[in-house]
């Protein structure tokens, strides 16, 4: 019987496993026993918490997604002007958390699987739709409404699209450049 109050422990240890498997094995042999194994729990743990490796891989993903959308909020409150406020949201997207080998390996992961699994599906949809609304938001108080979506279809492209490149350098996520490349885009796009 597990412990009282060990929950959110045992949950945060697991996803933090399951990371950690997906960067050195990959998703596909990603197994409940390399998970277990990497967190020091049995297996029958990750049952009790979440199901199964489909279920945990889904609270995985969440925990990416939470944790993507609290370094673009803190960042975004921080910010004074609208033209901060999207500068904020590129730093967030880009963050030094979001871009580390370990991370970008499991993105990939979840956005390969998402063409395939309608939960991860789902949840990459949210993100993009919460990219966009963001984006949207902020350039119509510089723009005007069509000009501002057509921005913001602009600069969410750019961020997948600098994202997907730099997860593939072979020297690693370089978000320095990838972030002067949104803020140019940017400046651009505000003349």
């Amino acid at each position: 019987m597990p412990k009282v109050g060990m929950e959110p422990v045992r949950r945060a240890q697991l996803i933090d496993a399951t990371c950690e498997s997906i960067f050195r094995f990959g998703l596909a042999d990603t197994t409940i026993n390399k998970i277990s194994g990497l967190a020091g729990v049995s297996t029958g743990i990750i049952s009790h918490y979440f199901g199964g490796k489909n279920e945990l891989v889904e609270a995985t993903m969440r925990k990416i997604l939470i944790d993507l959308g609290e370094a673009v909020s803190s960042r975004v409150r921080q910010a004074k002007t609208p033209r901060q406020k999207i500068w904020a949201i590129i730093e967030g997207n880009f963050s030094h958390h979001q871009t580390s080998l370990r991370f970008v390996t499991s993105w990939l992961a979840f956005w390969s699987q998402a063409m395939h699994v309608p939960s991860l599906a789902k949840l990459q949809n949210v993100n993009r739709r919460r990219l966009q609304s963001n984006l949207v938001f902020w350039y119509r108080r510089l723009l005007s409404p069509e000009e501002a979506k057509i921005a913001a279809d602009g600069m969410a492209a750019l961020i997948d699209g600098l994202w997907l490149r730099g997860a593939f350098e072979q020297q690693g996520f370089d978000s320095q450049k990838a972030k002067a490349i949104a803020f140019d885009y940017l400046n651009r796009q505000l003349v």
